[in-house]
């Protein structure tokens, strides 16, 4: 059996030996061996690529100003809108009552007062009115939404519209509403005629105007043809401003108080010292006084 399996295999040596003694036979393989390498490194290089392709694409989409996945485009530079007076010709109005302004002047401030029901309330806006007293068209002072538009039995018609960082401007003694609750106004859009009021009633045909940062009224001719952003940024500071008052009137009264504490304990400290030297100072007496008994008795 094993002569017949030398028989056999022995063959297929010498051919196999014959071919790997040909010269073209390794150089064949090596050549081979480079090209599938390469074949592979390209391959793997190109599938990166896309990756990394796909993955700049996405990301550039997300740049603000273009669309995304059907969503709208969002506008770069948006136009700033500064207040205006809440008429369509500020030319023809005049300003019938002024803003109450707590550091006017005692003058102005007497000329800021509306009186109703026997009381003088002062003014939290500014109340406009035409020279010839005839009615105008009230148009929005700001673009914004409209969230309160609505009669009041002593303040006529009045509305509210919302616009951004807590800012408001009401608009009341109106007449023949051009808008409703959940509207949206752009800037110099008509809501309204100027009308009467139950609560200033002197004032004839007006429109009362405010504009309110968080619910607190300020004065619309400090803030007119200025944005949004001056009234913003001034509330800010004033509030940061207070801040480090109340901050400081904090530590002025921890250090008034230490200063108090330390004067306490100095008085208890003196006080404790005179308690101990009193009987010192009776001690030289008691000891006085048997040495001049002694004297006498000796005399």
């Amino acid at each position: 059996m094993r002569e017949e399996e030398k028989k056999q295999t022995s063959p297929t040596r010498p051919s196999l030996q014959r071919l790997l003694r040909k010269r073209w036979v390794f150089p064949a393989i090596y050549l081979t061996s480079a090209a599938l390498i390469l074949a592979g490194v390209l391959w793997f290089q190109n599938k990166n690529d896309g990756k990394v392709a796909k993955d700049e694409y996405e990301y550039s989409q997300d740049v603000p100003g273009t669309s995304h996945h059907n969503d709208p485009a969002v506008p770069v530079n948006e136009a700033v809108e500064n207040f205006v007076m809440p008429v369509l010709d500020p030319n023809t109005v005049e300003i019938q009552k002024p803003f109450y302004d707590d550091t006017a002047s005692k003058e102005e401030q007497e000329a800021a007062l509306v009186f109703y029901n026997n009381t003088y309330h002062p003014n939290r806006g500014i109340d406009i009115a035409t020279k010839d007293g005839k009615t105008f068209d009230v148009t929005a002072s700001l673009s914004g939404t409209v969230t309160k538009a609505e009669k009041d039995p002593i303040l006529g018609y009045v509305v509210e519209i919302e616009h951004d960082k807590g800012v408001t401007t009401v608009y009341q003694s109106l007449a023949d509403l051009k808008v409703k609750s959940g509207d949206s106004v752009k800037q110099g859009q008509v809501i309204a005629k100027a009308g009467q009021s139950q609560f200033n009633q002197e004032a004839g045909i007006h429109a009362h105007f405010e504009i309110r940062k968080d619910g607190k009224p300020v004065n619309p001719i400090d803030y007119f043809d200025k944005p949004v952003t001056a009234l913003t940024e001034q509330k800010a500071g004033e509030q940061n401003a207070t801040d480090q008052n109340s901050e400081q009137t904090t530590d002025e009264q921890s250090q008034s108080d230490e200063e108090t504490q330390s004067k306490d304990q100095s008085t208890n400290q003196s006080t404790d010292e005179n308690t101990t030297t009193a009987p010192n100072e009776q001690e030289p007496s008691s000891s006085k006084t048997p040495d001049a008994s002694i004297g006498m008795a000796r005399a």
